[in-house]
């Protein structure tokens, strides 16, 4: 049986056992909030979709929207964490755990997604019994089954040895339910050398396996709108472009996750710096990975000047759809910047007028305000003057030259606060990539090639079951961590034998070639 340290089990298991009345608030407010949801789509369910603000032609909105961000979201756990297991990354073992269960849960939120976008759910299972196999559909249904599974098993078997540490160290105190709980989960383990190669063996095959499921996930949800000829979403780059944006807004998600475990149970010295600079040179290549990859695709819409796929074009950049459009590049501009920016800077730049956090704040709420006038003013003089595009494109550069400043006043303060600044990326990161998945799904629907144009708006209904569906997300999160280790407790004991073993190695230095003996014996002394 694996050796367990103090430290680990006053860190790591003793929390599961004591909980406080902080806990069971938060618990209560988001029981609340489900409640609430689950009140809003009993009313769906009786009045149908039209408590929605779906209509012809839009018969997709926000739910669809959620159902495409939690998959990928949950690309953050299975996918990262089983690529840096096959390259022997030693600095993800403190972030599997976390990485594994956001990937299982961001599949069950957002399967539910598809039951509350259907008007009658009680024909879900028709997909698979009447489905046809030339579908995406159907293809959509099969992917997402085999990564939930497999996925659900990539969590759990790390999981074993750490139940057989809980069951052999759970407190007399504790109810009779957990200890029968980890000793069922514990599936006998006792530690031998047979079970250790098992079990490594067992976990190496699945993180290969499910590297190419966890990518055919979010291609084949791509399909479902790139093989129809919607405008705007017939596109040979739909495959990648989601694929990377899942990535993306998987990362930020687990930086979100890590953080707030770190901070709430106290475990700095788990998750330390190195975590954060590595997985987030990776953040900053996605980064730009996702501004080239929109980019291609705005440009060929653009250049194309196609007469369906235009208006959908014009309704993002300057239409009704523009503030969630523009909003998102400047949330993603925000995560490029406060990663790059503050590191670059030289630290004798302190001194600077520019660099103070009082100009930041200042600048910043300016270029909000600006932001706000543009395009929410209705001051009927000052709305038609906003109209006319030279005084739009002055206000632009007004609002970008203020956000450049509050930049750089807030650079200089992040500079040497890395956790934060991360953690400030990656919200602006996954609030981002929902508004993307919302500048895809919603212009095209409400701009098709044969009916009139027609905007969509969400309903409280709506409102209820996302906030609903955030609040079960966060739910299972704590409960799962309630019940088990947030950080995989042989694994990190297994660096740590690694990293002792490492530092006894002595690398003998390069002998130097065409020295005779002699010669080289005196370049020794």
């Amino acid at each position: 049986m694996l050796h367990l340290d103090p430290k680990d089990k006053e860190k790591l298991i003793d929390p599961l056992f004591t909980t406080g009345p902080t806990f069971w608030s938060v618990i209560a407010i988001l029981l609340a909030v489900i409640g609430w949801g689950v009140y809003m789509y009993v009313r769906q369910l009786i009045f149908g979709l039209g408590e929605t603000g779906m209509q012809r032609p839009a018969y997709w909105g926000v739910y669809m929207v959620n159902f495409i961000f939690f998959i990928g979201i949950s690309h953050a756990g299975t996918l990262i964490s089983a690529i840096l297991r096959v390259t022997g990354a030693e600095w993800r073992r403190p972030i599997t755990r976390v990485a594994e269960a956001i990937t299982a849960f961001a599949l069950i939120v957002g399967t539910l997604q598809i039951i509350y976008d259907l008007g009658r759910p009680d024909r879900f299972l028709y997909l698979f019994t009447f489905g046809r196999m030339q579908s995406p559909l159907l293809w959509d249904a099969m992917s997402v089954t085999a990564y939930f599974l497999g996925s659900v098993t990539y969590l759990y078997m790390p999981m074993i040895p750490d139940m057989a540490i809980l069951r052999d160290h759970c407190p007399e105190s504790a109810p009779r339910w957990r200890k029968k709980l980890y000793t069922v989960l514990a599936l006998g383990w006792r530690g031998n050398k047979t079970q250790w190669k098992r079990l490594e063996k067992a976990i190496a095959v699945l993180a290969v396996l499910i590297i190419p499921i966890a990518v055919s996930v979010h291609t084949i949800i791509s399909w479902i709108l790139a093989t129809t000829v919607q405008p705007g979403w017939h596109s040979t780059i739909f495959g990648p472009y989601f694929v990377v944006g899942a990535i993306f807004s998987g990362i930020g998600a687990l930086f979100i996750a890590m953080t707030i475990v770190r901070k709430v149970m106290g475990l700095e010295e788990y998750y330390r710096l190195k975590s954060y600079r590595n997985l987030g040179l990776l953040f900053i290549a996605m980064t730009a990975i996702w501004f080239y990859f929109t980019g291609a695709e705005y440009l060929t819409l653009a250049a194309g000047q196609q007469t369906a796929e235009f208006p959908v074009f014009a309704s993002k950049l300057w239409g009704e759809f523009a503030p969630g459009f523009w909003l998102m590049v400047v949330l993603m501009a925000i995560a490029f910047w406060v990663q790059v920016v503050p590191q670059i800077l030289p630290k004798k730049a302190e001194n600077s007028f520019l660099f103070k956090p009082g100009l930041a704040w200042s600048s910043g709420v300016a270029a909000v305000a600006v932001f706000l006038v543009m395009n929410f003013s209705r001051n009927q003089p000052l709305a038609a003057a906003l109209s006319q595009p030279n005084i739009r494109l002055i206000g632009w550069i007004i609002a970008a030259v203020l956000f450049v400043v509050g930049g750089l006043g807030f650079s200089m303060w992040l500079k040497t606060r890395q956790v934060t600044a991360i953690v400030i990326a990656s919200v602006a990161v996954v609030i981002g990539m929902w508004l993307e998945r919302w500048n895809i799904v919603a212009p095209t629907l409400t701009h098709p090639r044969l009916i009139g144009f027609w905007f969509y708006h969400p309903t409280w209904t709506e409102g209820a079951l996302t906030a609903a569906s955030f609040a079960l997300f966060i739910l299972l999160f704590m409960v799962f961590f309630k019940l088990f280790p947030a950080i995989s407790i042989w694994e990190i004991a297994e660096g740590r034998a690694i990293e002792a073993a490492e530092a006894q190695v002595e690398v003998a230095l390069p002998e130097p070639t065409g020295v005779p003996q002699a010669a080289h014996e005196g370049f020794r002394k």
